[in-house]
């Protein structure tokens, strides 16, 4: 995701060390198709300078990556992503976006181990790149949440709709999030929070 206008909070980041408070670290992954905005998510949020896996994108993408709508990308994740946050002073996620190319996709499988759960990014523009994606978490059982990122020129679609176009259970929630605003993608981790303590209270948790 590589559109201008970015107001991300660049803010100092804290050091790499984990706060001495932290009692529990949790591992999240970041799922999506290639350019929903995996890569701008992590570094938006992430209160340690992020580790990426960018190369340069080269001819060898040509008529095998979908680019829609990434004409200016210029770099692509072929590997992961990682980054932290606090969400209290004993809470600690760790973040994990995967590649979204499906040729990157037999490294989702490492990526998904110790996961508790994960956030599916979707741009509205396509759709159809997230049946596979959603798919992959429903066969290991891994709980998600969906965020709609809110592209200039993508459709707006009422949330019931997009619940059907992708098949979705009524108790997965749906949000809108703009990854490139540090408070939005935060407050898609606490919706993912929420639902995931929801399923634990439930026994639905594995």
């Amino acid at each position: 995701m590589d559109f201008k206008g970015s107001d991300t909070i660049p803010g100092p980041r804290t050091e790499d060390q984990l706060p001495h408070t932290a009692e529990a670290a949790v591992k999240i992954v970041i799922v999506g198709g290639f350019g929903v905005g995996k890569t701008t998510m992590v570094g938006s949020v992430s209160e340690i300078r992020p580790l990426t896996t960018e190369e340069t994108m080269t001819q060898a993408g040509i008529g095998v990556d979908d680019n829609f709508g990434s004409d200016s990308k210029t770099a692509t994740t072929v590997a992961m992503d990682f980054g932290r946050i606090s969400i209290t002073d004993e809470l600690v996620l760790y973040l994990f976006g995967t590649p979204g190319q499906e040729r990157f996709w037999f490294l989702w499988n490492g990526l998904f181990e110790g996961a508790l759960g994960a956030v599916v990014l979707i741009d509205t523009r396509r759709l159809e790149v997230s049946f596979d994606v959603i798919g992959r978490l429903e066969e290991r059982g891994v709980p998600f949440v969906v965020a709609v990122n809110s592209f200039p020129d993508a459709p707006r679609y009422p949330v019931e709709d997009l619940r059907t176009a992708l098949d979705l259970d009524p108790e997965i929630p749906i949000v809108e999030c703009d990854v490139r605003r540090r408070a939005s993608s935060r407050d898609v981790l606490m919706t993912l929070m929420r639902f995931l303590h929801s399923l634990a209270m439930s026994g639905a948790l594995r």
